[in-house]
């Protein structure tokens, strides 16, 4: 029964064929920052223009993780190192498939984002640093989680109660305070484009 399952799985098609397929190259590309820095709005807008160019994505963020795979996680350092894990793990799975993830997360340390880059490897992980500074997401506050933290309702929470360390050398820096998003987008494209174009003469 074994040596059945082993058959199954080798002839799994494997990344190369679904990248040549798709005419692209799987990547993560990890956007991290602070609450309230437009990270979601950035990685929405940055797969539509991509699906537009006819790139297969996927979007991660807080929101569809953490109502699913990692509802059961809270906000404990422990808990926020297992949710990015899980995240890296599924992230690897998808890109495994062929598809480009965009992966919209705080992530507030150099290595919790170093164990995702880790998980899903060095030259697959591509990250995009959204620097808006802590007053500008504070005035910001989508969801009124700053008020909340300010108050006492929420503890750890990244930039108030718990720290946010900024990469150090992160693949992309996209300054967002008084942004023009058309413009934001098409420099974050330049920059991502030339890493995800599928070159058939490359195929080894």
């Amino acid at each position: 029964m074994n040596n059945n399952i082993y058959t199954v799985f080798d002839k799994i098609k494997d990344r190369k064929e679904k990248e040549i397929y798709l005419k692209q190259r799987a990547k993560v590309i990890w956007f991290t920052g602070l609450s309230g820095s437009g990270k979601t709005t950035l990685a929405s807008l940055l797969e539509k223009r991509l699906f537009e160019l006819n790139y297969f994505c996927q979007i991660l963020d807080g929101d569809n993780v953490r109502s699913g795979i990692n509802k059961n996680l809270l906000f404990t350092d422990q808990d926020r190192v297992e949710n990015i894990r899980r995240i890296a793990e599924v992230s690897k799975l998808f890109m495994n498939c062929g598809i480009i993830l965009i992966c919209a997360f705080i992530s507030p340390t150099n290595d919790i984002r170093q164990m995702a880059k880790e998980i899903i490897g060095e030259d697959d992980f591509l990250e995009v640093f959204i620097d808006a500074p802590l007053e500008v997401c504070e005035q910001r506050d989508p969801k009124g989680l700053y008020k909340k933290a300010r108050a006492g309702e929420i503890k750890n929470f990244t930039g108030v109660s718990a720290p946010f360390e900024a990469p150090q050398l992160p693949f992309l820096r996209v300054e967002n305070t008084k942004p023009n998003i058309d413009e934001t987008v098409k420099e974050m494209l330049k920059n991502i484009l030339p890493e995800i174009k599928f070159d058939p003469l490359k195929v080894i």
